[in-house]
């Protein structure tokens, strides 16, 4: 059953009234914390699908395990690039929900999983025509090759209910539930790991059998979502079909995130250009900073998802106030933990080199890189929590023309380390410094001086205002 979780003092976002008295900083951790902490836990079983899957096939052979490794990696970009399934969801549920306009949220969910559906199907058959084009672009050859093709082949059955997941995911969140989306993701793991074993040992699929058991775990997912939306629609009596007018709005705002998310892609992979051309010790070196630096993002992730959601539902209720207030208790909260994980990481950086290698020389760099993480901690914590904050207030435009601006900041950056041809320890610190200080620092000035205003708040059931989706005036003020 989905059902907004209402707190006392934040019962006036489903009646439409705002209460000119704020709830205490203790009442705000509280309810950043309800939504962040289960979402850490989602977030994190969500890359164990892969590592699964990864754990699974290495015992059969270096071919295979290549071969799938490729494979994850085409998969992770292209789900990747579909985060804003999630992301325009949120926000859109969460605006109409804090109007107290609740089957017009639910409208909205049904449209953005309808967009899910048609990307799914054009992508998978995009993907099971394309798998031994892409293989064959990315190196493969042989045995890795046919590995590789089998796995994308067998993936992409699953593919569609993957974005399902992630449109669904968006539309709790939006309703205020996060414990939801980890309960199903956790059963969704367990039940991955018992297929994958059974396909392929049982059956003798291979790597055949660990595409096709994480396809039928993210199908088993998908229908718990839609299972719970269809029922709550019903209950509302919100028609199941999504509408055209509804996909294209959902469309339009995601077309704009995704620009965004692939700023971000393009920055990543031009770093580990520059890595590789440093050198095998410096690009392995720099893959163990980038993991650490992405276990650390699970947490300020979180709490983005949480600002997306709370940001999202109080813009709705019209309350621009305790907007504000979430904010500033979230940057708080962002950039104390990356304080916190800084000093951590910086007593930490020489010594835990051996968990990941036993070569002294990619240990040494490893600390290196890790001591320049350390320092740019806080600053990546306040810019996750204020890209949470304007993706909550549904301002998709600036983020995408925020993020290419970014990167045209950063990629001179990295072109100056790259013809600098440095090696080794002074290597991975200049990249890093690069990326972790001068690349988040462009993004925390950017959305920074975006959010120093009003200038990002939009007041309403929908962004500037308008009628919704079932053509009633929005209410609660207009444009931000």
């Amino acid at each position: 059953m989905i059902l907004p979780q209402v707190k006392p003092w934040c019962r006036r976002a489903y009646s439409g009234q705002v209460s000119e008295t704020l709830p205490t900083n203790r009442q705000l951790s509280r309810s950043i914390l309800r939504l962040a902490v289960p979402a850490l836990g989602a977030l994190i079983a969500e890359p164990l699908f892969l590592l699964a899957d990864s754990a699974i096939v290495g015992h059969l052979g270096v071919d295979e395990l290549a071969g799938v490794g490729l494979a994850s990696t085409v998969l992770q970009t292209a789900v990747g690039l579909m985060i804003f399934l999630a992301y325009s969801t949120t926000p859109a549920v969460a605006r109409l929900l804090g109007a107290g306009r609740l089957p017009d949220a639910l409208a909205a969910g049904r449209d953005g999983v309808g967009l899910a559906v048609v990307l799914g199907v054009l992508l998978s058959v995009a993907g099971w025509i394309g798998a031994p084009t892409v293989a064959s672009l990315l190196g493969a050859e042989g045995a890795v090759h046919a590995f590789a093709v089998d796995y994308l082949r067998w993936s992409m059955p699953g593919l569609t209910a993957m974005l399902v997941v992630l449109a669904a995911t968006g539309v709790l969140r939006g309703l205020q539930d996060t414990r939801t989306p980890l309960i199903v993701a956790g059963a969704g793991f367990g039940a991955n790991i018992v297929l994958n074993y059974v396909l392929v040992y049982g059956a003798g699929m291979s790597v055949a059998g660990a595409a096709l058991g994480t396809s039928l775990a993210q199908w088993g997912m998908a229908a718990v979502y839609v299972v719970m939306i269809v029922r709550a629609s019903r209950r509302e009596r919100v028609p199941l079909l999504p509408t055209l007018r509804g996909v294209r709005a959902t469309a339009r705002v995601g077309s704009w995130l995704m620009l965004r998310t692939l700023s971000l892609r393009v920055a990543i992979l031009a770093t580990v250009v520059v890595a590789t051309a440093q050198g095998p010790l410096n690009l392995a070196s720099h893959q163990l900073v980038m993991t650490v630096f992405s276990f650390l993002a699970f947490a300020l992730d979180a709490l983005a998802i949480a600002a997306q959601a709370l940001i999202g539902k109080e813009l709705g209720s019209g309350n621009k106030n305790l907007a504000h207030a979430l904010t500033r208790r979230m940057i708080g909260w962002g950039v104390g933990f990356g304080v916190l994980t800084g000093a951590c990481l910086a007593a930490v950086a020489p010594f835990i080199g051996w968990i990941f290698t036993t070569d002294p020389a990619v240990q040494a760099a490893f600390a290196a890189g890790l001591w320049v993480l350390a320092a740019s901690q806080p600053v990546a914590g306040l810019v996750f929590v204020l890209d949470g904050v304007l993706i909550g207030a549904g301002d998709a435009r600036y983020l995408a023309i925020a993020g290419l601006v970014t990167l045209v900041v950063y990629l001179p950056l990295l072109h100056l380390v790259r013809v600098a041809g440095l090696t080794g320890n002074s290597g991975i610190v200049w990249l890093w410094l690069a990326f972790g200080v001068g690349y988040m620092l462009a993004r925390a000035a950017t959305l920074g001086w975006r959010g120093r205003g009003d200038r990002w708040v939009g007041t309403g059931a929908t962004r500037g205002g308008g009628t919704g989706r079932r053509g009633r005036p929005a209410g609660n003020g207009g444009a931000g």
